[in-house]
């Protein structure tokens, strides 16, 4: 008898664990077409139309259709550049603001029928379709509420007699659409007809949105919907290309005025960028952000697209943190992408695709500390390794904390690891943690936030391990992981030796760099002004020097706090690291100081060292401690050494990094995306991403080569004070080393009326090398 009882009891557990139901869905949940949406990952804005001839980015109106003659215009050229690029899709602008149409449509006569392109019988927008047939490419269409040529527009029959009727025609004849884009173009002063005015609208109410909307509900009904309030994507608020470190799918758009019915143009984007933890409603972010400095062509933005580096840096912004990234691509008036612009879609896609090809969890034995029911072929961790991304790992109801230990059996370097939720039962997982088995014991690696669709943690530098583990730290609900990988980025190898020719075309390597003058007991903080002449100073000596761009070096100014690093501001003002005083100090043409930093929360400063000051007027600044013989004190103040942004204005800086051991060189690009900053004590170079706000994020290890001052030329390389002067490409590749015949190189900067020669700090002496490249400072 109890045989019989234990079976039925053994029969009813099995039944009860495997039986167990799936986790309920929690809040907002993702559309078919938004799961395809989010699938695609990466698809490219293409911006083309009477702008591309007038070299504007906002037409008036009035342009004439005869402009218009892209006599090469090559669509597969243009959709393959994107897919070798690694993008899935297009968005074709069909119509921008000034009304011209790229179909020969039926509403408007400002249309390419009346352009001699093709003889009035092109139809830009069926090209672009053919292509994306052909290449296994999805295809999407923005066609701009706001028309500047219309006469009607501003009255109710523009909205149903022109700008839906356009709509239709789009999703009729040139399906199937995966994305419908619609903005916040709201009116302002155009053409209309010939009128030559301005036209306001209600942006609340006037092109009927929700009636709109029901046009591509009806007609392409696995597309999405793009806008400032979604419904199905929403814009990220911003056209860098990047969304929040912590950016949810779930969101509910506001309006800026309370009581008003939000719109696209008229909410508060703001919040798009990071969206809401108890947003109403599934809406995804889009990043948008141009390719070249631009969205339309520009013949002087050629050689600006962003290279490799950039694009991925974006990538790991966007779609590493659930968003997707579309990218602008501007084709030039003969209708192509330039040479330039197609050789680096291509490196980026290589990139890409080399990073992502291996997971290197896989083969890896997975022990979960809870798996739902007991199931591990319905819920298992093994679902994690599985090329699906909705199958997962799920825990029992009650279970929101888990951890997750991957044995590699092997030691196996990576630096990128991806965390995906099966987004079919929500947004669950708030923040996770990452460890790996270092020295006999876990370390914290890395942890992020808002998991969703996709979440790419990008590593500072490489981490070699035989075990990781993943201890997700908060759910709102129980888990359900679709996928855990970890991939090494691949990346530039540093070559064994220099390459001379990069290094010749450079600067003759047949010359060394000259001695102007060793009358000094030690030469820092080289800067340059507008007019090319560079200043530096002799810090023990307590003066500050000046070489004009006629060749005379003169003492400009003595007391001057001991200077340390200098840069030149907007205005003129040279701001230097008052050493003595452990402040930053302003000096102007007359000499006249101003103080612009004492301390950091009322504790005096370890000693500001090197800065870099960004366009809008931000100091950026390293604060390492070397005691001095002039100090009183002896010891910090501060409990570590740091890197700082002191917004413009401001008498307090911000702590944006306390990850080095002595911080010392500093200096930004020129589009202030990104900051170099050189650990001296663990000799390393590091590169930080810049955010909107100043801060930083995405550190990585840029080179093993810790250093001094550090300056940039027109090519992107860089070149590092120290032991003479190195530099490196901008993959971080050493490309060239130039000697100084000195026991120390502190700075550099360049300078001289075109920018063109290298001046160079170095213990007693001043030196200068002249450059094929010139600087960007």
């Amino acid at each position: 008898m109890k045989k019989i009882v234990f079976f039925f009891s053994f029969l009813l557990f099995i039944q009860f664990a495997f039986c167990q139901p799936a986790p309920k869905p929690y809040g907002p949940l993702p559309t078919k077409g938004q799961l395809n949406w989010q699938e695609t990952e990466m698809y490219c804005l293409i911006h083309f139309g009477p702008d591309t001839y007038t070299d504007k980015e906002w037409g008036y109106g009035d342009e004439d259709p005869a402009i218009f003659n892209p006599v090469q215009f090559n669509a597969m050229q243009i959709v393959g550049a994107a897919k070798a690029g690694g993008f899935k899709g297009i968005v074709v602008v069909a119509k921008h603001h000034d009304g011209f149409c790229l179909w020969p449509t039926k509403t408007t006569e400002h249309n390419i029928s009346k352009s001699p392109y093709k003889n009035g019988k092109g139809d830009i927008l069926q090209e672009y379709r053919d292509a994306c047939n052909k290449l296994g490419m999805k295809m999407g269409v923005y066609c701009s509420p706001w028309d500047r040529n219309s006469a009607l527009y501003g009255k109710p029959e523009y909205v149903t007699e022109v700008y839906r009727k356009q709509l239709e025609e789009l999703y009729s004849h040139y399906g199937p659409i995966f994305i419908s884009w619609f903005d916040g173009a709201n009116g302002g002063d155009g053409y209309y007809g010939g009128a030559k005015e301005v036209r306001k609208i209600d942006r609340s109410t006037y092109y009927g949105w929700k009636d709109t909307w029901a046009i591509p509900r009806r007609m392409q009904p696995n597309a999405v919907l793009f806008g400032d309030v979604g419904p199905d994507v929403r814009w990220v608020g911003n056209e860098a290309g990047h969304a929040g470190v912590t950016s949810w799918a779930t969101y509910t758009p506001h309006a800026p005025d309370e009581g008003k019915e939000p719109s696209n143009g008229y909410t508060k984007d703001y919040e798009g960028t990071e969206g809401h933890r108890d947003g109403k409603y599934w809406i995804p972010a889009e990043c948008d952000v141009p390719f070249r400095p631009g969205w339309f062509y520009h013949k002087s933005q050629d050689g600006k697209a962003k290279n490799a580096d950039s694009l991925l840096n974006l990538y790991y912004q966007s779609v590493g943190r659930g968003a997707c990234l579309d990218l602008g691509l501007e084709p030039n008036q003969r209708g192509l992408l330039n040479d330039d612009d197609v050789a680096k879609l291509k490196d980026f896609g290589n990139r890409l695709k080399n990073t992502f090809a291996v997971n290197l969890a896989k083969g890896a034995t997975l022990k979960a500390s809870n798996t739902r029911g007991g199931n591990q072929v319905k819920f298992g961790a093994a679902n994690l390794m599985d090329n699906d991304r909705y199958s997962y790992w799920a825990t029992d109801d009650k279970v929101t904390t888990p951890e997750l230990i991957l044995d590699l059996h092997k030691n196996k370097t990576f630096n990128v690891i991806r965390l995906r939720e099966n987004i079919k039962l929500g947004q669950r997982i708030d923040a996770v943690a990452v460890d790996v088995w270092k020295n006999g014991k876990w370390q914290q690696i890395a942890e992020a936030t808002s998991i969703g669709g996709n979440r790419l943690i990008r590593l500072p530098e490489n981490i070699k391990t035989s075990k990781v583990r993943l201890r997700v730290t908060k759910a709102a609900v129980c888990i359900a992981l679709s996928d855990f990988g970890l991939y090494n980025e691949v990346r530039f190898p540093q070559p064994l030796f220099e390459d001379e020719h990069a290094q010749t075309a450079l600067y003759d390597t047949t010359k060394r760099p000259e001695l102007i003058s060793k009358q000094f007991a030690f030469t820092e903080g080289a800067s340059v002004d507008k007019k090319g002449n560079v200043f530096f100073t002799d810090q023990p000596n307590n003066k500050i020097w000046k070489y004009s761009v006629d060749g005379k070096l003169t003492m400009w100014m003595d007391n001057t706090g001991r200077s340390n690093g200098t840069y030149f501001d907007k205005e003129g003002n040279l701001v230097t690291c008052a050493d003595e005083h452990n402040q930053l100090w302003s000096i102007a043409l007359d000499q006249k100081v101003t103080i612009l930093l004492t301390d950091y929360n009322g504790k005096l400063m370890n000693g500001p060292n090197d800065i870099w000051i960004d366009s809008k007027g931000g100091i950026y600044m390293t604060d390492p401690y070397y005691q001095r013989d002039y100090w009183a004190r002896k010891k910090s103040d501060l409990d570590g050494q740091r890197v700082y942004y002191l917004p413009k204005g401001s008498k307090q800086p911000i702590l944006i990094d306390a990850s080095l051991k002595q911080p010392n060189g500093i200096v930004g690009t020129p589009d202030g995306q990104f900051l170099f900053v050189t650990d001296i004590a663990d000799n390393k170079l590091y590169k930080f991403s810049i955010e909107k706000d100043g801060k930083l994020s995405n550190r990585l290890l840029f080179c093993n080569q810790g250093g001094d001052g550090i300056t940039l030329d027109e090519r992107g390389n860089l070149y590092l004070a120290g032991n003479g002067v190195t530099i490196y490409n901008p993959q971080g590749q050493k490309i060239g080393h130039i000697p100084v015949p000195e026991q120390w190189t502190a700075n550099l900067c360049f300078g001289g009326v075109n920018k063109d020669i290298l001046f160079i700090t170095a213990s007693k002496g001043f030196y200068k090398l002249k450059m094929n490249v010139k600087g960007v400072e």
